[in-house]
């Protein structure tokens, strides 16, 4: 286990897919709880409480270090189409 600096401990290597998301033409990063490919239509949530159809434009598998947004506040696809 790796130790920060600032004295808290950081990941033990955890893999997360993020899920880069196009949305009435603007990408954004959600976290992936099961397997998406680019291509597939997705339901993700938007705003505070709305629900939106999008495309998936790619994915990545990243540790919490390595990831495009914070892993504490992604928010996650919710069901593939």
């Amino acid at each position: 286990m790796i130790h920060s600096l600032s004295g808290g401990v950081l990941s033990a290597g955890e893999v997360y897919t993020f899920a880069k998301v196009e949305i009435d033409g603007a990408p954004r990063w959600y976290l992936s709880p099961f397997s998406v490919k680019a291509g597939d239509k997705v339901i993700v949530p938007f705003g505070i409480a709305e629900e939106r159809e999008g495309i998936v434009l790619k994915t990545e598998n990243c540790t919490a270090q390595t990831a495009p947004c914070s892993v504490k506040r992604a928010r996650e696809v919710l069901r593939v189409l």
